[in-house]
C-alpha cells in the first residue's frame, strides 16, 4: 500500500496511546480514520484535538469493547456507512495487565487474554472478510510487545502469552495475505508514553480482579522507565511500515541482547541429525 491516500483505516485502541499516534499520522498522510476505544474521555480528548488541528472531518470515533464480537460487527458497518470500504486495520487495543503469579486467578487470565489476544481475533474475524471483497488490498497492523521476544519475568505471564501469540498470527498468516495483495504487521514496541498501565479503568465488570491483580491495579505496578518514546514517533513507524510491507516493527534496540540470547539458546537446542525426507518436505513448503 504504497499510496495511502483517501484509504480508510479502523484503529482500536485508537483515542489515546500509541492508536492516536498512529491514527495521526495516517490522517498526517492523507487518510481518514476510525478511532475506535473503550474510554469515552480519550475519545473526546483525541477528537478535540483533531478538530484544533483542522482534521476532523477525516476522522470518525466509536465507544467499543474488543472483547465484545457483536459491537465489533457494529463498529465494522458503521465504519463503512460513514467512510466506505475499510483498507487498514490496527488491532491495536491492549492492556498492561502484570501481577503476582501466585495470585493469579481464572478471571485475570480471561481478561488478558480477551482483549490482548481476543480483541485481535475479533478484529481479523470482522474486518477481513471486508478487505478481500472490495478486493482493493490492505493491510493488517496488530501490537505485540517487545516482551513477548525476551524472558520475561512471571508477573507478566498473561500478558506474555496474549502478545506471543499475536506474533505468531501475523508470521503465520502473512505468506497468504500477502498473496491478496494485503499486507501483515506485528508492532512490538518498548516503552511509549502510553495510557496501558490504567488496568484498572479499563476491566470490564464481566472480568472480577483477584485480590493480588487488584492490588497492582490500583498501585499502577509496573517498571519504570528513564525515558519514553512519543507516540506520534511510532506512528510514523507504523506508516512506514504499511507503505513497504514490512513484517516487524520494533522501536527500541536495547533489547537485542536478549533476543539474541534467547534465539541463540533456542538454535542450539536444535538437535544436529537431520532427516533428508523431512528436510526436503520443509524446503518445498518454504
Amino acid at each position: 500500500m504504497k499510496d495511502v491516500q483517501g484509504k480508510v483505516a479502523f484503529i482500536t485502541g485508537g483515542a489515546s496511546g500509541i492508536g492516536l499516534g498512529i491514527a495521526a499520522a495516517f490522517v498526517d498522510a492523507g487518510m481518514q480514520a476510525v478511532l475506535a476505544d473503550l474510554r469515552q474521555d480519550h475519545i473526546d480528548e483525541a477528537m478535540a484535538d483533531f478538530r484544533r488541528r483542522g482534521q476532523s472531518r477525516n476522522v470518525h470515533a466509536i465507544r467499543l469493547d474488543v472483547t465484545d464480537r457483536d459491537a465489533m460487527a457494529a463498529a465494522a458497518e458503521e465504519t463503512e456507512r460513514v467512510f466506505g470500504k475499510v483498507h487498514v486495520l490496527v488491532n491495536n487495543a491492549g492492556v498492561g495487565i502484570t501481577g503476582p503469579f501466585k495470585g493469579i486467578t481464572y478471571a485475570d487470565w480471561d481478561f488478558g487474554l480477551a482483549v490482548n489476544l481476543g480483541g485481535v481475533i475479533n478484529g481479523l474475524q470482522t474486518f477481513l472478510p471486508r478487505i478481500r471483497a472490495h478486493g482493493e488490498g490492505g493491510h493488517i497492523v496488530s501490537t505485540a510487545s517487545l516482551a513477548a521476544l525476551v524472558p520475561m519475568p512471571a508477573a507478566f505471564v498473561t500478558y506474555v502469552a496474549a502478545k506471543a501469540a499475536v506474533v505468531a498470527i501475523c508470521e503465520t498468516i502473512r505468506a497468504e495475505l500477502t498473496s491478496e495483495n494485503i499486507g501483515v504487521s506485528v508492532l512490538c514496541p518498548g516503552p511509549v508514553r502510553t495510557n496501558i498501565r490504567e488496568v484498572a479503568k479499563n476491566r470490564p465488570a464481566r472480568f472480577s480482579v483477584g485480590d493480588a491483580f487488584r492490588q497492582a491495579e490500583q498501585a499502577g505496578a509496573g517498571v519504570v522507565f528513564p525515558s519514553l518514546m512519543e507516540p506520534a514517533e511510532v506512528g510514523t513507524l507504523v506508516l512506514r511500515a504499511v507503505r513497504s510491507n514490512e513484517l516487524y516493527i520494533i522501536t527500541h534496540g536495547e533489547w537485542r541482547p536478549m533476543a539474541e540470547g534467547r534465539h541463540a539458546a533456542l538454535i542450539a537446542a536444535m538437535p544436529g541429525r537431520l532427516d533428508p525426507a523431512l528436510v526436503a518436505m520443509l524446503e518445498a513448503r518454504r
